[in-house]
C-alpha cells in the first residue's frame, strides 16, 4: 500500500485532531467511565473523518479503503483502547452495511446523519449466549402488517448507552441458522427498546457499554437493510472491515507502550546506569517493534486486496489474530520493564495491558480467526 499526499494530509489532520481534542481528556473520561460521543463525533464530522470511505451523495469522501485503515491508525494514537475502538464502531462496524447494501430511505435517514456526526451508531451481534458463534443468536423480528415486532436481547453493546440506532442482526423466518438472519435499523428512541446500567469492564473504560433489551419492539419494514434472509453474509463482510479496524488501530497503541518505554528506562537508573543500558530490555524492545512494523505490512496487504476486490477473510482474519496477541505481547512485556510504576492503574502502559486484552475477545475470538484461517488453508490444499 502506497502512501500518497493525500494519505498524509489526512494522517496529519487527524494526528491534529487527536493532541488537541482527544489526548488532553483521556484521563479525565477514563476515569468518569464515559467520553462524551455526541459532541465528539460531531466534531469529527464536520472534518468529514466519519465517512472516509463512505459514499459522497451520503456526505462521505468517496475515498478508498486505504484511507481507513491511516484513519484507524492514527487513531491508534489516542492514548487509551476504548475511544478508538468506539469510532470503529461509528466507522467500520456499524454503518458498512448501511452504505453498501442499504436503500436511499436508510441511508437518508441513517447513515447520512452518522457520517454528518449528528446521530451515534452501535452494532447489535452478540447476545449474552451467543458471541462468536452468531449464528446461534435468538433475538427474533416477526412481522405485523408494514413493521417488524422485536424481541431479544444483545450483549457488550459498545456505544450503547448513547447512541441513536442499532444495526441489528435479528432471525426472520424459519430458514436455516444462516439464511433466516436480516439487519435492521432500530432508533434507540423505540418504545419497548431499554438498556442495562453500564457494564463494568476490565478495560476501556472510558467507552461505554450496556446490555440492550427489546420487548415488542415495533419498527417499520423500510428499516431493513438489503434484502431478508441476507444479514449473515452481510455481517460477515461487516467483519472483515471490523478486523481490517481493529488491527491497525492497535498499531500506534503498541508504538506508544514501546516509546515511553524507552523513555522511561533510559531515564530510570539502576545499578549505576539507565535501564536501557542492559542489552535485554533494548534487544527485546527492538524486537518488539519490529513485530509491530510485521503486522503494518500484513495489514497494509489486506487493505490493498480488499481494495481490489478480493476476498480478504484470510488475512483479515490473520491480521486480527496477530494484532489481538501481539497488543498482549507489547503492553505486558512493557509493563515489566516499569517494575512498580507499571503497577499503577494510572500509568498508560498499564491502562493498554487492560484495553488490549480485549483485542483477543471481541469482533471473533483468536480461536475463531485460527479456524477461519486453518479453513482457508486447508481449501488451497483442496
Amino acid at each position: 500500500m502506497i502512501l500518497t499526499q493525500e494519505h498524509i494530509e489526512l494522517k496529519r489532520t487527524i494526528a491534529n485532531f487527536v493532541d488537541k481534542e482527544i489526548n488532553p481528556y483521556v484521563d479525565e473520561w477514563e476515569k468518569s467511565g464515559l467520553f462524551p460521543a455526541k459532541a465528539l463525533f460531531k466534531k469529527m464530522g464536520d472534518l468529514g473523518l466519519l465517512g472516509i470511505s463512505k459514499p459522497v451523495e451520503n456526505g462521505g469522501m468517496g475515498l478508498d479503503y486505504s484511507f481507513e485503515m491511516i484513519a484507524a491508525e492514527e487513531f491508534g494514537a489516542i492514548r487509551c483502547g476504548g475511544i478508538p475502538m468506539a469510532i470503529g464502531v461509528q466507522t467500520n462496524m456499524a454503518t458498512p452495511a448501511l452504505a453498501r447494501f442499504g436503500s436511499e430511505y436508510v441511508r437518508e435517514t441513517f447513515l447520512a446523519p452518522a457520517i454528518a456526526g449528528d446521530m451515534v451508531a452501535c452494532i447489535g451481534v452478540s447476545e449474552p449466549h451467543a458471541g462468536s458463534d452468531v449464528a446461534a443468536i435468538k433475538t427474533r423480528a416477526v412481522k405485523d402488517g408494514d413493521d417488524y415486532v422485536i424481541n431479544g436481547t444483545k450483549m457488550w453493546i459498545t456505544n450503547a448507552t448513547q447512541a441513536d440506532f442499532i444495526c441489528l442482526l435479528v432471525n426472520i423466518g424459519d430458514e436455516s441458522a444462516h439464511k433466516n438472519k436480516s439487519l435492521i435499523v432500530v432508533p434507540t428512541n423505540t418504545p419497548g427498546v431499554s438498556f442495562s446500567e453500564k457494564l463494568d469492564k476490565l478495560g476501556m473504560r472510558s467507552s461505554d457499554t450496556a446490555q440492550i433489551f427489546f420487548d415488542d419492539v415495533r419498527v417499520p419494514q423500510k428499516n431493513l437493510i438489503g434484502r431478508e434472509g441476507s444479514g449473515f453474509v452481510m455481517q460477515m463482510q461487516q467483519f472483515q472491515e471490523e478486523r481490517l479496524y481493529v488491527a491497525a488501530m492497535s498499531i500506534k497503541g503498541m508504538e506508544i507502550c514501546i516509546d515511553d518505554t524507552m523513555v522511561y528506562t533510559q531515564e530510570r537508573q539502576a545499578f549505576g546506569k539507565p535501564l536501557l543500558a542492559n542489552q535485554s530490555i533494548k534487544f527485546r524492545l527492538a524486537e518488539l517493534q519490529t513485530e509491530v512494523e510485521a503486522l503494518r505490512a500484513l495489514t497494509y496487504q489486506a487493505s490493498e486486496q480488499y481494495i481490489n476486490g478480493e476476498d480478504v477473510t484470510r488475512l483479515a482474519s490473520m491480521a486480527k489474530l496477530k494484532s489481538g496477541r501481539l497488543a498482549r505481547e507489547v503492553s505486558d512485556a512493557c509493563l515489566q520493564y516499569w517494575g512498580g510504576m507499571g503497577f499503577m492503574w494510572d500509568n498508560v502502559v498499564s491502562r493498554f495491558y487492560r484495553d488490549n486484552r480485549l483485542g483477543s475477545i471481541g469482533g471473533g475470538a483468536d480461536e475463531v480467526m485460527l479456524s477461519i484461517i486453518s479453513k482457508y488453508m486447508t481449501a488451497s490444499k483442496g
